[in-house]
């Protein structure tokens, strides 16, 4: 169900393909997009309206509830405009070309530069003769460009066009490829015969394997080129320019089903899209996908690739000095990975399809879908490929004059803060202290001068981070009680000052640790000779005793693979070391490092020291999202935020937007109804209950008796009118614990339950699909047995697992309920920080103060996404039921969405609204 948001509506299909270009057959002085079915009116105004705000270059806020066929509007109206805009560059080049070869645009260059008289000068104050003679060389360089950008268009164009046509070239490729497998298959064995003859001593190869966990020689503290997989001596990746267009959102099932989209509509078949993800989601190496962690996978793959790199020189060197075997990726083949770009350049994959293609021609997924990266026009990537702008330059995208569409981006600005923040515990700077004084340890004398300087830094790095929090880092964390706890916050200069590490260049440590892949060196010299506790002060024979048994582990595994059959097995100590494999401690400080090298305004770092050192942390706190979204909005030719709640946008208009730089003059919104009658939906604000007890769920009254006892007994008569599925939201998991509570102790709880089965939503991740699929069952069996039992009723939490993605269509959710107003805890030291940064920099807008609008706005995002549950599409009907009267004011009203504050009533009895909610579902009944 996840994800289900992203997913267009099932319109009606056409009656023929005459009938849909008919049903798309534009009006007088409009324009016609093509469309799979006949597109409703409000998808017809939102193709429009994107069309024109990428025409235009603009900033777009888009709206489009759920249900309304989002997905497919943006496909059909942003590929529609990438279609026309090709279209005109390509004339534009070919007029300019006919132009130079006839010679006549000489002509009007000679004409336009000719002097009025002798001696005149240019407007910059240059001689005339010179004016033309820098004018006609830029003219000459742009049609020589365009020529060569031709030439390597044609180039591609035949390239795919034979791959597409001719099947024969697919299985010599494959042929070629079992033919490798084969030659490099006989190889290993040969090696391994050799291996065995020489009787090579297993202490020798010991200490060979040892120096993979050595740090290379670090030659420069200036940025070296990054290696990035692709050769660079082939022509093919000197693409033309090609205007793309950069989709993302949230989730890889919900960019999954954006793809399906696109294969579905008729730019299916011509549309050269790519689908980029993380290494964790398309590397098919097996060895490396076990390692399970994100930041494992990524610095295994480098020092793969920098092997492979490295494997030319040591062969080199191998008279003089005898070099132990590194492991290089066989997936990692430029040849291969060239017949993957063009595969997926032809047709249309998205990451799973991506994946089997990998495996199927051995080549890297990863690397090979960057490849086809300069020749596609739609690239589909998750959010924080895009966002975070190290890993938008690892992965080649440039957004400079291209489109970009961020879709389901109601909780864009919580996802840049997040992506920018960092947190480190007191316990993990203690253990990577720890590994790391071991680690220099045993390899000082093997170290080179430049190595041991920053892994020095780096310790006394963590050892003042723990003396912040009150700790000395040669103590066990956990034994080592705080004297002073709470939280205190700081700006990024005074907590480099206090912590007496200013004079460390943090911006050379970051790039030390991003190019040394120490924290790969790390794990691998954790992994073989323990954790922190584990004392490397042993002598030699204990040493390579330890190696031994590691050694002699790898040929018990390596005999296991030789077995015929049965599944690859996992090594016997894996489960052991499953906590090091889900996290470094290392990994985490990095990304702590980097975040203190933010501007000191855009930021505060969180000391929260807890009652020992090992509990405390300390937390980077991003306030200004805007400077990390500035660059998007300055490069691209246009940025589209899309949604299907989008409400209130004056966030992303003030703290995005306007922070980013943005010409307000450039900023285009866009709000379009549901495809629903106004008949199939009843959105009432209920200001007081069946006692007539006053509906405000505030801190100070929510918990009174009086006041859980009314939401009980609205709930029970809404039960006994309400077919089908109920969901009703509480503000937090605790609340909805209470009130269950106290329900239970009331017998509220037992008159529920004589109409529907009671569920309550689990804060486990992983048990949410059981419930959802319990409550499911339990509605479709009530519906087909009849009986007392009408449904079922789903007790759930704003902001929890099932206020987000989750589909509650037709009899899922029949009505949705939210009690009171799920404001966020204003105490939080955060949140505090953040209100206190917006006042200070922001105006107050309507007489309002800035931290007053975020909190309101916080809330109302949250409410908007959760109600926006259920009516999902055009057939669909739904009651809402928001309870507390403060939704009735104007400031909180207007930040409802459009298509739901229009329809929405205000009772402020009870007796009014349970008649209108018993008219409104008998009459669903009747005519269903």
């Amino acid at each position: 169900m996840e994800g289900a948001a992203a997913a267009a509506v099932a319109g009606p299909p056409p009656e023929s393909p005459q009938a849909a270009a008919a049903a798309a057959a534009p009006g007088p002085g409009e324009r016609r997009f093509p469309f799979p079915y006949r597109p409703y009116p409000i998808q017809e105004r939102f193709m429009a309206a994107l069309y024109s705000a990428l025409e235009a270059g603009r900033v777009g806020i888009f709206e489009s509830p759920t249900g309304t066929g989002k997905s497919l509007s943006i496909i059909c109206g942003a590929l529609s405009w990438l279609r026309d805009f090709e279209e005109k560059k390509q004339r534009e080049e070919a007029r300019l070309l006919a132009l130079e070869e006839s010679g006549e645009e000489g002509k009007e260059r000679r004409a336009s530069a000719e002097p009025g008289h002798a001696g005149s000068k240019g407007t910059a104050g240059e001689p005339d003769w010179v004016t033309a003679f820098v004018q006609k060389k830029e003219e000459r360089d742009m049609v020589d460009r365009l020529k060569e950008e031709q030439i390597r268009r044609k180039k591609r164009e035949d390239r795919l066009e034979k791959i597409r046509h001719n099947v024969h070239l697919k299985y010599a490729a494959k042929r070629k490829r079992s033919e490798e497998d084969e030659t490099n298959r006989l190889l290993q064995l040969s090696k391994e015969v050799l291996s065995e003859g020489a009787g090579m001593d297993v202490l020798e190869q010991l200490d060979q394997n040892e120096e993979e966990l050595i740090l290379g020689e670090y030659e420069s503290d200036e940025e070296k080129k990054v290696v990035s997989g692709l050769e660079e001596d082939d022509d093919d990746l000197e693409e033309e320019h090609v205007t793309k267009i950069y989709y993302c959102s949230r989730t890889h099932s919900q960019l999954s089903q954006f793809v399906h989209e696109v294969q579905k509509s008729p730019f299916g078949s011509d549309t050269r899209l790519v689908s980029l993800g993380s290494r964790q989601n398309l590397c098919v190496n097996e060895e490396v996908r076990r390692l399970g962690a994100l930041q494992l996978i990524n610095d295994r793959c480098m020092e793969m690739q920098k092997n492979k790199h490295e494997k030319k020189s040591d062969e080199e060197n191998e008279g003089k000095k005898r070099r132990v075997s590194r492991t290089v990726c066989p997936f990692y083949s430029y040849e291969q990975m060239q017949f993957l770009r063009d595969e997926v350049l032809v047709e249309v994959k998205d990451i799973e399809q991506l994946v089997a293609l990998g495996r199927e021609t051995k080549a890297c997924p990863y690397y090979g879908s960057r490849y086809a990266i300069p020749a596609a026009q739609l690239v589909v990537l998750p959010y924080q490929m895009l966002l975070h702008e190290p890993t938008r330059s690892a992965a080649g995208i440039k957004l400079k004059d291209q489109v970009v569409i961020i879709d389901e981006a109601h909780n864009l600005i919580d996802t840049i803060t997040c992506i920018h923040s960092a947190e480190v515990s007191g316990s993990q700077l203690c253990c990577a202290h720890s590994q790391l004084s071991q680690y220099m340890e045993r390899y000082r004398k093997r170290l080179k001068a430049k190595n041991l300087m920053y892994i020095k830094q780096i310790l006394y790095l963590l050892e003042r981070f723990v003396a912040m929090l009150g700790g000395n880092v040669n103590q066990n964390p956990t034994c080592q009680a705080v004297s002073q706890t709470g939280t205190v916050l700081k700006s990024i200069n005074d907590f480099l000052f206090q912590s007496q590490i200013d004079n460390i260049n943090l911006f050379k440590v970051q790039r030390y640790c991003e190019k040394s892949l120490i924290s790969r060196k790390l794990f691998g010299f954790v992994e073989r000779y323990g954790g922190p506790a584990t004392a490397v002060k042993t002598n030699k024979e204990n040493q390579k005793l330890a190696g031994l048994q590691s050694f002699l582990l790898t040929l018990q595994q390596g005999s296991d693979k030789k077995e015929p059959a049965g599944p690859p097995q996992s090594p016997p100590m894996e489960a052991e070391n499953d906590q090091l494999r889900t996290a470094s401690p290392l990994m985490q400080i990095e990304g702590f490092l980097s975040a203190l090298t933010n501007a000191n305004q855009d930021g505060r770092i969180i000391l929260n020291r807890q009652g020992t050192v090992g509990q405390s942390s300390l937390k980077f706190l991003l306030l200004n999202p805007a400077v990390h979204f500035a660059k998007v909005v300055e490069e691209c030719r246009a940025v589209i935020i899309a949604g299907g709640t989008m409400q209130p946008v004056a966030d992303f208009r003030q703290q995005l937007l306007s922070r980013a730089g943005l010409d307000p003059a450039r900023l285009v919104e866009f709000s379009c109804g549901h495809v629903i009658p106004p008949e199939n939906i009843l959105p009432i604000i209920l200001c007081s209950g069946p006692s007539s007890q006053q509906l405000e769920f505030t801190y100070q009254t929510r918990d009174l008796p009086q006041m859980m006892d009314e939401t009980g007994r609205i709930l029970c008569n809404l039960c006994n009118v309400v077919p089908g599925g109920v969901v009703c939201f509480f503000p937090s998991y605790e609340y909805e614990k209470q009130v269950y509570t106290h329900w239970e102790k009331m017998g509220l709880l037992t008159r529920l339950a004589t109409k529907k089965k009671i569920f309550q939503e689990p804060k486990k991740a992983n048990q949410v699909e059981q419930v959802l699929v319990e409550y499911a069952k339990c509605i479709k069996r009530c519906s087909q047995a009849g009986g007392q039992m009408t449904g079922a009723l789903l007790l759930s939490v704003v902001g929890g697992k099932m206020s987000e993605g989750i589909n509650f269509s037709d009899d899922l959710g029949r009505c949705v309920i939210m009690v009171g107003m799920p404001y966020p805890n204003i105490k939080s030291p955060e949140l505090q920080e953040k209100m206190t940064w917006l006042d200070k920099t922001m105006p107050t807008a309507a007489g309002q103060a800035p931290s007053r609008v975020l909190i309101e706005n916080l809330c109302m995002k949250a409410v908007n996404q959760s109600i926006g549950r259920a009516i999902r599409h055009q057939k669909d009907f739904a009651s809402i039921l928001l309870l507390d009267h403060r939704y009735a004011r104007p400031a909180i009203f207007n930040k409802l969405p459009q298509w739901i504050r229009e329809r929405t009533q205000v009772k402020t009895a009870f007796g009014s609204a349970f008649a209108e909610l018993r008219k409104f579902h008998r009459g669903k009944l009747d005519t269903s």
